[in-house]
């Protein structure tokens, strides 16, 4: 497992209370209307010496169908490439501007610490992939799960990742544990809807409807750890960070009250977590 240093710089860190005010005084909404080649996304240099030292946002391919049919590939791309510039501009943490798709069986899978799946509602995995994620993981890998609604999806889930894991069960992460707190200090568990949500009418509610009418007003962030208490498994559930990196630049208040506060602190914490243990 090729593993990235990881330096925070403290100083670019501030409070979570006062992470918003900076990132709109400097102008960290885009316009997404300014075409950069990478839909408006801003490329950097790297330095081509050193390939082992990037991080590499990696987005897993999957054949089975999410809850709206989007399955994997649902915020791609702009989500992976937002979250790549602001890992670049808010850390020392040198990034890969590109963001790579992989299979769970490709060969290349074990270059990459961080790997993320997306929409795991209705999501199957092969044998094949269940033994190559067990042995990613095992192995110092790690996977966040993010963008699913409702207990009828969670529980797909949790009897897909019991195949890869017969032997563990997920656990509600405290809210005291550090993967909340070691850049971004973060006072609760953030619960981002998509924009469509958050802008259909009541701006109080922030959580999406299920398909099978269960409540999903309570984000949930579970965990599976190996037999050193190192999270392995870090699952977003009634929650999308996937959409607060994605639709940054599309609506001033839903990127202040969402990107800002909550998608992208959780998401540098999620990927410090994960770098560091």
């Amino acid at each position: 497992m090729n593993r990235v240093r990881l330096f925070i710089l403290s100083a670019t860190f501030l409070t979570f209370a006062s992470a918003g005010i900076v990132f709109a005084q400097r102008g960290w909404y885009r316009d997404r209307g300014i075409d950069q080649g990478r839909n408006g996304v801003p490329d950097w240099e790297v330095n081509k010496n050193f390939p082992g030292d990037l991080f590499t946002f990696a987005r897993i391919r999957y054949d089975s169908y999410g809850r709206s049919g989007g399955g994997w590939a649902t915020d791609y791309r702009d989500s992976d490439l937002n979250f790549s510039l602001r890992l670049q501009q808010l850390t020392t943490l040198k990034v890969n501007p590109e963001p790579v798709v992989l299979d769970l069986t490709d060969d290349r899978l074990f270059d990459y610490p961080f790997i993320y799946i997306i929409e795991p509602g209705s999501l199957y995995f092969s044998d094949e992939e269940v033994a190559a994620l067990r042995r990613y993981c095992f192995n110092g890998g790690f996977l966040m799960v993010d963008d699913f609604w409702g207990d009828s999806e969670y529980e797909n889930l949790r009897m897909q990742l019991l195949r890869v894991f017969p032997d563990r069960q997920p656990f509600e992460v405290p809210l005291s544990h550090e993967i909340f707190h070691c850049v971004y200090d973060l006072k609760e568990k953030p619960q981002v809807p998509s924009i469509h949500q958050a802008q259909r009418g009541n701006r109080e509610v922030t959580w999406e409807y299920s398909r099978d009418g269960s409540d999903t007003s309570t984000p949930h962030y579970r965990a599976i750890t190996d037999d050193e208490d190192r999270i392995m498994v870090f699952i977003c559930h009634n929650t999308d960070l996937g959409d607060g990196w994605e639709r940054e630049g599309e609506d001033r208040w839903y990127f202040e009250e969402f990107s800002v506060k909550k998608a992208y602190p959780l998401g540098i914490n999620i990927v410090t977590y994960a770098m560091t243990h």
